[in-house]
């Protein structure tokens, strides 16, 4: 299937322009922070061990603490706020490091760098969310889909665009953003086929909104479970996110339509009870080595 030449409107370019510089300081914040946390590493302090945000309140208070001259494990672990305070034995623990004023030097560079980003960061949001406003009934039916919110919505927004005449079909949608792997076959001989090379921006989006549909109870959030298991999560991605291109591309042709979430069994309530059959005989002969046939029972 061809790629059809896309060309977004001016306004849909200039959203893509910030959506994309967005991406790039959020994976830069996300770079610094994993600096920070191998400094930690080399001081000893296991504080991400115990804490599931590092840069969050208590966290930070922590940070500020041993920068500022305070090493006590005991002092920094009553810093904790919250349901934090449960878990003072073991903050004790993890702050009872060998952090000194080298590590102190490059964690408070490291934090100016993260609360500067974070703060630009911020200032994109505010601007995109200004260049959306036309498309906020877009972007609300879009944040209906699990998985999706508003900062996913605005950025397929602005990678696929709303003009969807350029696709005839879903089918052609999903080819052109390389969500359509091949199936190669040769002397009765399976053989994997890559999707190609689409829309590196496209694809990281569709990569967080499958990710988070996995943890969802919902009709994608069974397919993609269901897929991984059998065919591996890379393949699972792939087919989820063809999905979720699809239910795109109707929901931007049909303005008036909305997600309907089929349930997350709505796989097993559908399936035909033969095939339903077979697959379980194919698994009890995969397993047991044995031939399985069926009797009637009395």
């Amino acid at each position: 299937m061809c790629r059809p030449s896309l060309v977004h409107p001016a306004p849909i370019r200039r959203l893509r322009d910030l959506t994309r510089y967005r991406r790039t300081l959020v994976r830069e914040r996300t770079r610094e922070k994993s600096r920070l946390e191998k400094v930690l590493e080399d001081a000893q302090i296991k504080l991400d061990s115990v804490i599931t945000d590092l840069l969050g309140v208590s966290g930070r208070e922590m940070l500020d603490a041993m920068i500022a001259g305070e090493r006590n494990p005991q002092v920094l672990a009553q810093m904790a706020r919250g349901p934090m305070r449960a878990k003072l034995t073991r903050l004790r623990d993890a702050l009872a490091g060998h952090f000194d004023d080298h590590h102190a030097l490059l964690c408070a560079t490291m934090l100016r760098r993260i609360d500067t980003l974070s703060g630009d960061i911020a200032a994109l949001d505010s601007v995109i969310a200004h260049h959306c406003q036309p498309y906020a009934d877009v972007v609300q039916r879009l944040d209906e889909i699990p998985g999706i919110g508003t900062r996913s919505a605005e950025e397929l927004i602005a990678e696929i665009g709303l003009d969807m005449t350029v696709f005839p079909t879903a089918a052609h949608l999903v080819s052109w953003a390389k969500f359509a792997p091949i199936d190669r076959q040769s002397a009765g001989t399976r053989k994997g086929g890559s999707t190609g090379k689409g829309n590196p921006w496209l694809a990281a989006t569709l990569g967080e909104v499958v990710v988070g549909l996995s943890r969802t109870n919902t009709f994608l959030g069974d397919r993609y479970r269901r897929l991984a298991r059998r065919r591996g999560k890379k393949r699972a991605l792939v087919a989820v996110g063809n999905s979720v291109l699809t239910i795109l591309w109707h929901l931007l042709s049909e303005p008036e339509s909305r997600f309907h979430d089929l349930g997350a069994d709505y796989y097993q309530s559908q399936i035909n009870t033969r095939r339903r059959q077979r697959d379980l005989i194919r698994q009890l002969e995969h397993l047991t080595g044995q031939a399985v046939v069926l009797r009637a029972t009395a």
